[in-house]
């Protein structure tokens, strides 16, 4: 009984990583404003930004925690939704800081985000490999949903639990984009 609910477990996850590849991930990323970003890096400067996002996906993590079972069902989406955004905003901060240009191409920047998640990304961009990013993202989510239930302490851990996210992402990405270009100024 159990493995049946394992295997349809792990069919769900599928199908939803097969649905956010397909179009999810290319939403998010045309609705980020990357001159915003670009700001947001020249004003703060690079960790104040990521800072700032990983503030902005603790919240949602709380605000999906904050009341239990019933915020939980309500707030995943949503929380989900913004941990990708922020993410990317991350991703997109470090990549504008380091190469000098805020304007990225999707192809370009889920191959940085698809090495950043460990997942293997060849030379073009593919259906398998945005599959894979999604079902990282998913796996990601789902780990922490259990302790989420839990009203008041699950806010704790769900804003807790992303704000760690996102600076260890930003932090990785950092690593892997570490020679930035400097611009003279005549």
């Amino acid at each position: 009984m159990k493995l049946i609910k394992i295997k349809k477990l792990g069919a769900d996850i599928k199908h939803q990583a097969e649905k956010l590849a397909d179009s999810g991930f290319k939403q998010i990323f045309v609705h980020i404003d990357q001159l915003k970003i670009k700001k947001g890096v020249d004003t703060m400067g690079l960790d104040k930004f990521i800072n700032q996002c990983a503030l902005m996906a603790a919240g949602s993590g709380a605000v999906a925690g904050s009341g239990g079972m019933i915020t939980l069902i309500a707030g995943m989406p949503i929380d989900f939704a913004n941990l990708i955004t922020q993410q990317f905003r991350v991703t997109m901060a470090v990549m504008y800081y380091n190469k000098g240009s805020y304007q990225i191409e999707f192809n370009d920047f889920m191959g940085l985000v698809a090495t950043s998640l460990r997942v293997e990304a060849g030379v073009a961009i593919s259906k398998t490999m945005m599959e894979g990013i999604a079902e990282k993202f998913l796996m990601v989510l789902g780990t922490r949903t259990a302790e989420r239930m839990i009203p008041v302490v699950g806010a704790v851990i769900g804003g807790t639990a992303n704000y760690l996210f996102i600076k260890r992402m930003g932090e990785m990405v950092k690593k892997m984009q570490d020679n930035p270009v400097v611009i003279p100024i005549d």
